[in-house]
């Protein structure tokens, strides 16, 4: 499927049952939900879907499961990646099997420490072997080690690695833009910068905070494809603070509370991530404001 024209991605929680487990009327429901406020293409299974906590088994039955609920609306690109070359190739191979699944969302290997040289040996043997479209995840704050611009670029020539999910400076995000081929999607997995990301010539953004706000997210993009500057703008201050508040613990346990709150139920985070406490939950709705 084309991701052109997607620039508000959800990197979709995961929800279970109130005794932590895959719950697929919740599932169909939160997509339901996504789809009706803006999102054009969901993240199923990455960080903010606790992919650590889930089983394979799991994750390949949320993945069927959210093809099945999707059924062709918008692009699902699955998170597949894990610091063992073999393993993410070997589960990405699974995951390229499933009817609906557009592309692999490939972290940078975490914990191991891999150098440049690694990095591009990594993507090169899973976007070569792994049987989807790959989309890089450069997240230097839960990886340790930091993706150079110079490596995304020799990257992005590969024909299989079609993007980049990038949360790093904007500095860093605008010469990626500039520099790698035309084609080449290059998202931010930063909420707060949204804005930015686009009106440089990024793709978008692939959201947390688009579970609750993705329709002031997509007035905002639709403010600056219509030039409206100043008003994107105010969307954009508006919304970050509560961009901020929905990381004010480890994620995603401000969002599932914000979700539950709401009435779009999808349970408690599973262990090591706790639920908020009383008093992180009253601040967290005072900021958010519901």
């Amino acid at each position: 499927m084309n991701f052109a024209n997607v620039d508000l991605m959800t990197a979709m929680v995961t929800p279970f049952d109130d005794h932590q487990q895959l719950d697929e009327k919740r599932l169909a429901s939160l997509i339901e939900h996504l789809l009706a406020h803006g999102t054009q293409g969901i993240l199923v299974g990455g960080t903010t879907g606790e992919a650590p906590t889930l089983t394979e088994d799991e994750k390949l039955t949320l993945l069927k499961k959210a093809a099945e609920i999707v059924d062709g609306r918008v692009p699902i690109v699955a998170g597949t990646g894990s610091n063992s070359t073999a393993a993410t190739i070997a589960f990405t191979k699974k995951v390229s099997q499933i009817k609906g699944i557009d592309a692999a969302l490939v972290v940078v290997p975490y914990y191991n420490k891999p150098d440049q040289a690694g990095m591009i040996a990594h993507f090169t043997a899973v976007a070569d072997q792994g049987g989807l479209p790959v989309i890089i995840y450069n997240i230097p704050g839960r990886v340790i080690v930091k993706m150079t611009v110079a490596t995304i670029l020799t990257l992005a020539q590969n024909p299989n690695i079609i993007g980049i999910k990038q949360c790093a400076t904007m500095e860093e995000f605008g010469a990626i833009v500039e520099n790698a081929p035309a084609d080449f999607l290059v998202y931010t997995g930063e909420d707060s910068q949204s804005l930015a990301a686009k009106e440089i010539g990024g793709a978008g953004v692939i959201s947390v905070a688009s579970h609750i706000y993705g329709d002031e997210m997509t007035a905002m993009f639709s403010a600056i494809d219509q030039g409206e500057i100043a008003t994107a703008a105010k969307y954009q201050r508006d919304l970050t603070p509560k961009m901020s508040a929905l990381f004010s613990a480890p994620s995603p346990s401000p969002v599932k509370a914000a979700l539950n709150h709401l009435g779009q139920p999808v349970g408690e985070p599973r262990l090591p991530i706790l639920p908020l406490s009383t008093e992180q939950t009253a601040q967290l709705f005072k900021t958010l404001n519901i």
